[in-house]
């Protein structure tokens, strides 16, 4: 393994440089209605990245203490809750059919729609990324940047790249979106690659960040978040380095502007929204890259990626705010504990 060494993922609050403070919240008076539809709580995180994942009419969360739910979507009624044998680092992955989350240990755990554990497959070391699934296979990672590909319906391995991280990289959770029959991993270097899922070989790699900088920090460029795909677009986003577009079936380039984010993007109809690592949020025009608007108000809140929904794009906070701003000009519209 030659990516021995990791960092933390970036704490904005751990500074004492007054000119990194988290910015104050100002009285917001909202032009956009908003309102809490239900809560589950599933416990801390433990510095853990956990995303939800849609699967029809429902979603399935899972908690760092071991526990797996699955509600509906609509108003939050659980349709079943376990706990795992072991502490949880990393989920949800599902395709509908099986319910995939990593553990401490570096073990991929599977479950049926109904919350019944079908099989347990040891990886080579931790696992810090939702796994994602697809044509009947689960594509993980583990932390020294070894990917596998296990049948997702008897747990046995189909095939493994390991591909070669450089000294330092972040103690994050890139992520990998499928798309028909492929998968868009994000990885250490600046690194952006599809690989077929039912064997494992590279269709096609890019790099939406660049090495730069004479020591190891300053030449840091692994992506954030998972990549984003809308229609025939896949955009990502590098600490150090841009957030990009391309064709999601070649990997041709659409266009790459210069941002530094830790957090994944957003992508819709119109627009791509970044989240940058010093706190402001910044729309694209999908088609060819200019830049729409930025909003530089939440500065060092630790945003989290962006989501686009109606008339707005969404964006959590460091303190559990989620900030709704106006996705044609980035105002204010809402705010929400």
């Amino acid at each position: 393994m030659t990516g021995c060494s990791t960092l933390s993922s970036l704490n904005p609050f751990g500074s004492k440089d007054k000119s990194s403070e988290p910015a104050k919240l100002v009285e917001l008076k909202g032009t956009m209605a908003v309102r809490t539809a239900w809560k589950l709580d599933l416990g801390k995180a433990r510095g853990y990245q956990f995303s939800p994942a849609m699967a029809g009419n429902t979603v399935v969360v899972a908690g760092a203490d071991g526990s797996i739910a699955r509600v509906e979507a609509a108003n939050g009624r659980p349709l079943w809750r376990i706990k795992a044998p072991s502490e949880l680092t990393a989920g949800v992955g599902t395709d509908g059919n099986v319910i995939v989350v990593g553990a401490a240990d570096g073990v991929l755990m599977a479950f049926d729609m109904d919350g019944k554990a079908l099989w347990k497959t040891q990886l080579s070391s931790e696992i810090l990324s939702a796994p994602a699934v697809g044509q009947g296979v689960v594509v993980a990672r583990s932390i020294d940047n070894r990917i596998v590909g296990i049948d997702a319906a008897t747990g046995q391995k189909k095939w493994t790249v390991q591909r070669t991280a450089p000294a330092l990289t972040l103690r994050t959770a890139p992520g990998m979106a499928v798309y028909d029959k492929d998968v868009i991993i994000a990885q250490p270097a600046g690194k952006l690659g599809a690989f077929i899922m039912a064997t494992g070989a590279p269709r096609w790699e890019v790099e939406v960040g660049t090495a730069r900088g004479a020591t190891e920090l300053e030449r840091v460029t692994d992506l954030g978040g998972a990549p984003a795909i809308f229609e025939s677009d896949v955009c990502a986003v590098a600490y150090q380095g841009r957030v990009a577009c391309y064709d999601v079936a070649s990997g041709s380039p659409r266009w790459t502007r210069d941002l530094s984010s830790t957090v994944g993007v957003a992508v819709d109809q119109r627009f791509v929204f970044a989240a940058d690592d010093k706190g402001a949020l910044s729309a694209f025009n999908r088609d060819g890259g200019a830049s729409a608007w930025k909003n530089d108000k939440l500065a060092f809140r630790g945003l989290s990626t962006p989501v686009s929904y109606g008339r707005a794009v969404a964006v959590g906070d460091y303190e559990g705010y989620i900030h709704f701003l106006s996705r044609e000009d980035g105002t204010f519209l809402a705010r929400a504990a």
